[in-house]
């Protein structure tokens, strides 16, 4: 059951984290936990903390198994996220075709991927808009992520995750067209099958680029089991957990110099690593995840992680740790005592997506070091859930466990939804933005401090 925030506020008290609690006080929410942090779309609130811990993980029902996508139907002008008491939301940008990943530039301008159009559009900000938009660069396949390099504030690149490599084009700041042609960096990433996404980070000193690349299936159905012979070798020359065949460098994140040379796998495991971001301070990279499919309503949670080099997060094999998918079955106990478990489990099936570290002083100070991400929204599942951002809370570079629902609202009926957030980013003057691709916006979030109740 949820537990009020009298009850939160004397748990902090014990605990010695009251500054969380006064965090969750202001947003006037509760924290459910376990299995009443579930719930479903009705349930969702601006303010809500949930905490899901492995325990809590159902038993797998496969015949439960739902198929229940949404039927986008068209904004109206009242319709808008709702967010907060203190915080309020505005239309940045409207009219674009499909935004997906969005990354702000040093110099302000927001950079914005519509895979299904093949280009990156870069918007000028002007206030609470962006009134100028420009193509920067057209014919990629499936551009997704965005990266540019040298980190810090004067890039000499813009970096492009396509479906099947990595690219580049020369770069200074305040370029609204790519002065140049593409430099192909990575050229063969595996691509076919589902997940398409590929998104590109860099560590603060520049010297690693990290690429994410999501598994082909959902369960690793057309990839063979080995012998015991070739397993061995396999593991010879592969990290632990490193998928074979069809799925070989999938479900993993990949790590080369910023030239695309030195390709190794840094993590394996990992379903799909749809969006990364770096954390400001300790340079850890993290992954926002989009688990399996087809065991049931609430298994298995998507999750928000430190990513930990060498490590194994147990696709297509085990999940949330040493649980056996039993599609998998008796494959690999080899493997089941080395699954890292991840840090923050996230609400099965919400498929989370961009995610950002906010790290400005717009917010109030205890929004500093958290993460926003976004949940583009359930298909698998027979009540709907996802269609929000949410704050991952981080304290002092940790992360909790907790997440907040902070903005909710694009779901009009079980059936229906205007919009679906796909990415996050910080924009120059500490707001935050939002994309959705149902409706081909992005959404501006700002702090006023006018606690009024949250805003519509």
């Amino acid at each position: 059951m949820p537990r009020p925030i009298q009850a939160i506020v004397a748990v902090s008290l014990l605990a010695g984290i009251l500054p969380a609690a006064a965090a969750l006080a202001q947003t006037g929410g509760d924290l459910r936990e376990g299995k009443a942090a579930f719930g479903d779309w009705r349930t969702d609130s601006p303010g809500t903390r949930r905490l899901i811990g492995p325990q809590d993980l159902p038993a797998p029902d496969p015949a439960s198994s739902a198929g229940n996508f949404p039927t986008n139907v068209r904004r109206t002008e009242a319709q808008k996220p709702s967010v907060p008491a203190g915080f309020a939301v505005n239309l940045f940008a409207s009219g674009l075709a499909g935004p997906r990943l969005i990354r702000v530039a040093p110099n302000g301008d927001v950079f914005v991927a519509e895979s299904d159009a093949g280009r990156i559009v870069v918007l000028r900000p002007s206030g609470e808009t962006a009134p100028q938009s420009s193509v920067f660069a057209s014919a990629l396949f499936g551009p997704f992520g965005i990266a540019f390099y040298p980190p810090g504030p004067d890039p000499e690149w813009v970096y492009v995750g396509n479906t099947d490599s990595v690219v580049r084009f020369p770069y200074r700041n305040g370029d609204l067209v790519a002065h140049g042609a593409a430099e192909t960096i990575v050229p063969h990433l595996p691509a076919g099958g589902g997940h398409r996404t590929r998104d590109v980070a860099f560590s603060p000193d520049g010297q690693t680029m990290y690429v994410s690349v999501g598994s082909a299936s959902n369960v690793g159905e057309g990839m063979a089991i080995p012998s015991a012979a070739e397993l061995t070798a396999w593991q010879s020359s592969h990290p632990l957990g490193a998928a074979w065949g069809s799925e070989a460098d999938r479900a993993n994140v990949l790590a080369f110099d910023p030239k695309g040379k030195d390709r190794r796998i840094f993590a394996a495991g990992i379903r799909n690593c749809v969006g990364m971001a770096v954390a400001p301070g300790s340079g850890e990279l993290w992954c926002s995840t989009n688990e399996r499919d087809g065991l049931g309503d609430n298994l298995v949670p998507d999750y928000i992680t430190r990513v930990r080099e060498g490590a194994f997060y147990g696709w297509p094999w085990y999940y949330i740790g040493a649980n056996e998918d039993p599609r998998r079955s008796g494959e690999r106990p080899d493997l089941k005592d080395k699954v890292t478990v991840p840090d923050v489990l996230i609400q099965a099936h919400s498929a989370s997506l961009g995610m950002t570290f906010y790290a400005a002083s717009q917010f109030p100070a205890e929004y500093r070091g958290d993460i926003f991400a976004a949940e583009h929204g359930s298909w698998n599942r027979s009540k709907r859930t996802g269609y929000k951002v949410i704050r991952v809370i981080v304290k002092n570079g940790v992360p909790s466990g907790e997440y907040d629902d902070f903005a909710t609202g694009f779901v009009v009926s079980d059936s229906r939804v205007w919009g679906r957030p796909v990415g996050v980013a910080v924009a120059e003057d500490g707001a935050l933005l939002v994309s959705e691709d149902a409706s081909g916006a992005i959404w501006r979030i700002t702090y006023t401090g006018q606690a009024n109740g949250a805003q519509h």
